[in-house]
């Protein structure tokens, strides 16, 4: 009987992780990517010289715009909120799900510097194949 169980347990816990990984991947790639919102993508404004004040600024990429919108709101509420909306933004925006790991890994590493490794760790979610677990895990 012993045995059995052993050899039960044991083959759980090589499945179980595969299982979870696959579950949350398949959960992100069957939802719907109709629903485009209508990001608007900001300028920064600075000029190379006061003589040439007609040259456009160079425009900051969407994921950093969305990595920098993230982690203001990870500072002012909790990574939670910040993983919803990156989850959010991601679904609205399929262009971003190509950034979303490493989104979510600033988030985990910018969660262990202000909660701790132990209370951050608290926060993780299946993100983006729980990337925010190995940014707090790489940060701590």
């Amino acid at each position: 009987m012993t045995h059995t169980a052993r050899r039960i347990g044991r083959s759980l816990a090589l499945v179980l992780p595969v299982v979870l990984v696959l579950s949350g991947t398949l959960a992100v790639s069957a939802v719907p990517w109709a629903g485009q919102g209508s990001g608007t993508q900001m300028l920064t404004a600075s000029t190379a010289s006061s003589t040439d004040v007609s040259t456009r600024a160079k425009s900051r990429a969407p994921q950093d715009i969305l990595r920098d919108q993230l982690l203001a709101e990870l500072q002012e509420k909790d990574p939670g909120v910040a993983l919803t909306h990156l989850q959010r933004e991601v679904e609205n925006r399929p262009s971003l799900a190509k950034h979303c790991m490493s989104i979510a890994r600033a988030l985990g590493a910018a969660a262990v510097d202000r909660f701790g490794p132990t209370r951050a760790q608290s926060f993780s979610r299946p993100v983006c194949d729980t990337s925010f677990a190995y940014g707090v895990l790489h940060a701590s």
